[in-house]
């Protein structure tokens, strides 16, 4: 049940009525007041009841879980969702039979849906969710590839004395290559261009 129609003495008390049938809160729902009501003479004669209609907000997240779950089955995928919260940082994570065909090449497909998941959760909410998609442990395995990836281009650029651009990549991915090699005195990184071509150059400290 995501509509109905309640009523009651006075406006406030239609609405505690419809919250009430809804099983909800006021900021999960949105109120028309059809008819303000009648108080009539001493409360009685001409009296007539408040009247709204509360409609239930859609939840954002089960909306976002909607979403993967439909895109799951048109790309021939069935998958499960598993949803974890943490205030406004939620994590999908997904599994499943083929599960590689939403990851992709290089997590291209994963990221794609990452960014469509985010859009698709904001659109239902008041407040901004950063979403983050995972799937058989992808991301930690991608870490830990890029924190490699990171201390090899990074002795590379200081042995040749150049720098390195990478291969564009989204801005979390970049947070692990900057946060990898923060500690590293002899070199310094910072991300140029612009998306979704923004990358990361690691640039040597030049020596006298």
């Amino acid at each position: 049940m995501n509509e109905i129609t309640a009523t009651g003495q006075s406006v406030t008390e239609a609405v505690n009525s419809a919250l009430a049938q809804l099983n909800t809160t006021k900021d999960h729902i949105d109120i028309t007041i059809i008819d303000e009501g009648k108080k009539g003479i001493f409360g009685i004669f001409g009296s007539r009841p408040a009247v709204v209609k509360a409609v239930k907000k859609p939840d954002p997240i089960e909306e976002a879980k909607r979403f993967l779950l439909d895109i799951g089955e048109k790309m021939g995928a069935l998958i499960d969702v598993e949803v974890k919260q943490d205030g406004k940082n939620v994590q999908f994570i997904l599994s499943g039979d083929k599960i590689a065909i939403l990851i992709g090449k290089r997590g291209q497909t994963i990221n794609s849906l990452q960014y469509l998941t985010q859009l698709v959760i904001n659109r239902y909410s008041n407040q901004y969710f950063n979403v983050l998609l995972d799937a058989e442990d992808y991301r930690k395995r991608r870490n830990d590839t890029l924190i490699q990836l990171a201390e090899r281009l990074a002795s590379k650029a200081v042995h040749t004395g150049q720098k390195i651009a990478l291969e564009p990549m989204p801005s979390y991915e970049r947070k692990v290559i900057h946060s990898a090699l923060a500690g590293n005195r002899k070199i310094k990184t910072y991300s140029d261009g612009n998306d979704p071509h923004r990358h990361i150059v690691i640039e040597p400290f030049k020596t006298r």
